[in-house]
């Protein structure tokens, strides 16, 4: 199953964040994409973000960031490339 395109927003909204500070929260302004308020909302209903506006990653949504970074640094770090090696 492909990641929806509304999943791969709540992904990018999750790299926004620092999963090792539970000190350092975001806001994102209604000035922001609409694709960014959207998924913001979803992971705050889904219980990953403390605010429908951002705020901080709960105890679960710091996982699911330190997760969606390790997925990034697999597909795009030299890790990948050693894989075919």
């Amino acid at each position: 199953m492909p990641f929806s395109t509304d999943l791969m927003h709540e992904l990018n909204a999750l790299l926004r964040f620092d999963p090792d500070s539970g000190q350092q929260g975001l806001k994102v302004h209604k000035t922001a994409g609409d694709e960014v308020i959207v998924a913001m909302k979803r992971l705050h209903a889904k219980g990953l973000v403390t605010q429908a506006d951002g705020g901080y990653l709960t105890p679960l949504g710091r996982e699911a960031a330190s997760h969606a970074q390790a997925l990034t640094g697999l597909l795009t770090a030299g890790v990948a490339a050693q894989v075919g090696a």
